[in-house]
């Protein structure tokens, strides 16, 4: 079985329940602590990344939500104040990767162009409908409008998952569980970050 090395910060509190269950998960309540005011725009496209991811590897039961990733302890979120690091080694079945960027696209309701030709037969598509974009067009004003634009939309975001740009500042990866035999390293606030992760390599390959 391949491992891959993987990076992810949580909340210090996560440490307990690793203890306990000998395993971590996230829950929807976590995601609204931690987004607070900004919840509801975000969890609206992360039930949408459920349903989604959830095709790709099945979810637990007592799974909500899955647990962001980074390849590369170069560009992951290093620890802070009531926060740790986990450095990973965790079964390649088990990880969801995908693309970072087009993610950011799904949360700006942006059409994920399968290729250059596909986007501009979107963009004509939406010239014929009167649009010029489509930052808004999933707002309540548009409510029963233009339901054929917003499903094409909607389809391509599946194209996360297709990875064609490998760069680490690029890629992320999605876990629905951290199991504690997975667990290489735990990093707090005040640790030589590098200096905890020397013996540990990046095993993401952009060159493939």
């Amino acid at each position: 079985m391949e491992y891959v090395n993987l990076y992810t910060r949580q909340h210090e509190n996560s440490l307990y329940e690793l203890e306990r269950k000998n395993r971590i998960t996230n829950k929807r309540l976590y995601v609204e602590l931690h987004l607070l005011d900004t919840s509801t725009f975000f969890l609206e496209k992360y039930d949408l990344f459920v349903k989604m991811a959830e095709r790709k590897i099945k979810r637990d039961l007592d799974t909500e939500y899955p647990i962001w990733c980074s390849v590369s302890k170069y560009n992951c979120l290093k620890p802070i104040e009531k926060q740790v690091v986990y450095a990973l080694s965790v079964p390649e079945d088990e990880i969801i990767f995908f693309d970072g960027a087009r993610w950011d696209m799904v949360l700006n309701n942006q059409y994920i162009a399968k290729d250059e030709d596909d986007r501009k037969d979107f963009e004509d598509f939406l010239r014929s409908k009167g649009l010029k974009h489509t930052f808004d067009i999933f707002d309540r004003k548009y409510i029963g409008a233009f339901d054929d634009v917003k499903k094409r939309i909607v389809d391509s975001w599946e194209r996360i998952f297709e990875i064609t740009d490998r760069s680490i500042f690029t890629v992320q990866a999605n876990l629905w569980k951290i199991e504690k035999d997975w667990v290489r390293h735990i990093i707090r606030p005040g640790d030589d970050f590098f200096k905890c992760l020397e013996d540990t390599f990046d095993t993401w390959k952009e060159d493939v």
